[in-house]
């Protein structure tokens, strides 16, 4: 998407685009498919948190594949469907679908870190930056098996990517959706500068 928002969209499709990617991001897959799946409340189990990582700790492995990629979808769903209004929409689009799960409506605005839902948007704005993310992110969790650390590290190299390959816009927007999702990751930073972190398979 080169030239992403370089043509303006109107108004009116620029709001239907973050109110829609705000709804589809704000669907709680993780929290869905484990209850339909006859499992326990997600955010009563392990870190409380309603993505992938954590429905892992239920020991279902397909449950958790598919909670990510509910998750990612949604972001790209969110992207291709504000591309319709414009450059500025889609990157509209990626802001609600991110804010949509980090704030879920349905869920008293107790969301999950966005993580997966950053991919998504990615895909949807610039693949190569989300090629470069999975791949920084597999990298690093396989080395150190920190789900946290490696998020944070792939949304640094991600924005990185876009900065140098898109317009200034579509990496400043994804500049301020990391910063969100660093501030969100609060505590794994504190815990993994103390070595408290929980590593990938562990069920605590």
């Amino acid at each position: 998407m080169a030239g992403f928002i370089d043509a303006p969209g109107s108004w009116t499709g620029i709001i239907a685009s973050f109110v829609v990617g705000y709804l589809l991001g704000s669907i709680p897959f993780g929290v869905v498919l484990t209850r339909l799946a006859g499992g326990p409340d997600l955010r009563s189990i392990g870190s409380g948190n309603i993505g992938a990582t954590n429905v892992l700790r239920t020991g279902n492995k397909g449950l958790a594949a598919a909670t990510l990629i509910g998750d990612i979808l949604k972001g790209t769903v969110a992207v291709i469907i504000g591309a319709n209004f414009g450059p500025a929409a889609a990157l509209v689009a990626a802001c609600g679908a991110f804010l949509g799960h980090l704030l879920p409506v349905w869920l008293g605005f107790k969301g999950g870190k966005s993580v997966a839902t950053f991919l998504g948007c990615l895909i949807g704005v610039f693949w190569p930056a989300a090629l470069v993310f999975a791949i920084v992110w597999l990298a690093v969790a396989f080395i150190t098996r920190y789900s946290s650390l490696a998020s944070l590290l792939a949304s640094l190299v991600s924005v990185g990517v876009l900065a140098a390959f898109q317009p200034l816009s579509s990496a400043l927007v994804f500049a301020l959706l990391g910063a969100l999702l660093w501030v969100r990751h609060a505590e794994n930073i504190q815990r993994l500068l103390a070595g408290e972190e929980s590593r990938i398979g562990s069920h605590s």
